[in-house]
């Protein structure tokens, strides 16, 4: 009976310390049960004592109210760059925006992880820096398949918050070297309504700027280097805090190497074959020149299209002014030869003194054949036409074989004309009755010549000048210029 009490006794104080009737046993009487410890609390529950209605926190107000401001770190990791424009002076990117902060509100102890990422409908319930882009032109988020944003919080408050953007920023760019620029442009990070006694924005301290390794851009080349630096500003309401970085743009040449620079060099270099072409050959000459000179119009109005209407002068521009001045000099070339080898002033002068002279001997044998009665013997007026027109074509093509530098037609004489009827050419009658040897034909010579030197010169001093333009232009833009950019970046 006894041992039948005793466990009878044991299994009452068991049942009682399980169902908690009794406290626990103290000395040698108490059991203890590993493994039986507090449930942990769910997720849900956490957040709601975290920053549901029942917390007391609430996001319209900053942390640390009253206090010190509030310390945001911002980096940004940019994704792409590019569709740089420089008519309205702006550029894309793709960024990853990140920005931290301490909110002593949200620190926790009661759930075990170190950190807790959080849907983004989290995060209308707690308060966010208001941070905007100064030079922004054009932005949008991105919910493609889900808001492209991160929310994570740390057990000692430290807040994480990420967002994917892409943004059209100004860029004001200096196009006074184009094609040959590097241009600097900017982002700005403001506060858009909190003074800096509120918030202050700052870089952080490794890697505030990165870039994908496989960025490529298709007309320039970003630099490693960034410049970070402040740029607060100050207006009537306040001074706000500001950050920025600036990205410095190397423009590659290839492009306008192709579709500028070599057309219009070869477009000068063709307008020099008319000095090689014969000065009579007129249509030719004036054709090609002209061909040239509109070519050269047509390729300067093109590569002003993608540029804005700035006042200033670019080095395109001086490039296709000079290109297109070299083309309309070897137009007023051929003109200035073409005129010095019709120069009619000694032409016309000799002219008229061997018209008097002819007519004089006319005269005199007229006077001397009606005196004498040997008018029966003359040959008929048609006779005597068919052999002035003999003499005088008989004249031309001594001319001719005498290798003279230009005939009858150079100067825009009528062509004898050996056989048929009619009236003999006045000029034609001219030069049949000029001896050989006579000083007009010297005198268009020297014309001739005068010309064919003008021609001879051109093709040796428009390609040199041209040459030394082209070593004066490469030389200031890529050397002088460069030089005078990198020094003042």
């Amino acid at each position: 009976m006894t041992l039948v009490s005793l466990t009878r006794t044991f299994l009452v104080v068991l049942c009682s310390s399980q169902l908690g009737l009794i406290g626990p046993v103290s000395g040698t009487e108490q059991v203890k049960y590993p493994g039986r410890s507090a449930k942990p609390m769910s997720p849900s529950d956490f957040l709601d004592k975290l920053m549901g209605r029942t917390s007391g926190y609430d996001a319209r107000i900053r942390p640390n109210f009253k206090g010190p401001p509030v310390n945001v770190t911002c980096n940004i990791f940019i994704n792409s760059f590019g569709s740089i424009t420089e008519t309205t002076m702006d550029y894309r990117l793709n960024v990853f925006l990140r920005q931290q902060w301490n909110d002593p509100r949200l620190a926790y102890k009661e759930y075990p992880d170190d950190s807790l990422d959080l849907d983004p409908s989290m995060l209308d319930s707690i308060w966010k820096p208001d941070l905007f882009f100064a030079n922004e032109k054009g932005a949008n988020f991105h919910e493609v398949t889900t808001d492209n944003k991160l929310l994570r919080i740390f057990q000692n408050g430290n807040v994480l918050y990420s967002i994917r953007l892409t943004l059209i920023l100004s860029c004001q760019m200096d196009l006074k070297n184009f094609p040959m620029d590097i241009q600097t442009c900017t982002m700005q990070l403001e506060s858009f309504g909190y003074t800096m006694n509120d918030l202050i924005f700052q870089w952080l301290d490794e890697g505030p700027v990165q870039v994908a390794d496989d960025l490529q851009l298709p007309q320039f080349v970003l630099k490693e280097e960034k410049d970070l630096g402040y740029c607060t500003k100050h207006y009537n309401t306040g001074k706000f805090t500001c950050i920025e970085v600036k990205f410095h743009l190397e423009r590659q040449m290839g492009y306008y190497l192709i579709q500028m620079y070599i057309p219009s060099l070869l477009t000068v270099i063709l307008s020099w074959v008319s000095f090689w072409i014969n000065m009579d050959a007129a249509p030719a000459r004036v054709g090609l020149g002209i061909t040239t000179v509109l070519t050269m119009t047509t390729q300067s109005s093109g590569s002003r299209a993608s540029l804005p209407k700035v006042s200033y002068v670019k080095a395109i521009d001086i490039w296709m002014a000079v290109c297109l001045l070299f083309v309309f000099a070897a137009l007023l070339e051929y003109a200035a030869v073409n005129f010095v080898s019709r120069q009619h002033k000694e032409f016309f002068r000799l002219r008229r003194k061997l018209r008097e002279e002819q007519r004089m001997r006319e005269a005199a044998n007229a006077n001397a054949q009606s005196n004498n009665g040997l008018q029966g013997n003359l040959p008929s007026n048609k006779d005597k036409g068919s052999l002035k027109r003999c003499s005088a074509c008989a004249r031309e093509e001594q001319l001719a074989q005498g290798n003279q530098p230009l005939y009858l037609n150079s100067f825009g004489m009528e062509p004898c004309m050996i056989g048929g009827d009619g009236p003999l050419s006045e000029t034609a009658a001219f030069f049949a009755g000029l001896p050989p040897g006579h000083a007009l034909f010297e005198i268009r010579r020297r014309f001739i010549e005068r010309a064919k030197r003008i021609d001879t010169i051109s093709r040796a001093v428009f390609p040199l000048s041209f040459l030394l333009f082209n070593v004066l232009y490469w030389f200031t833009y890529k050397v002088l210029r460069s030089e005078d950019v990198h020094a003042s970046g």
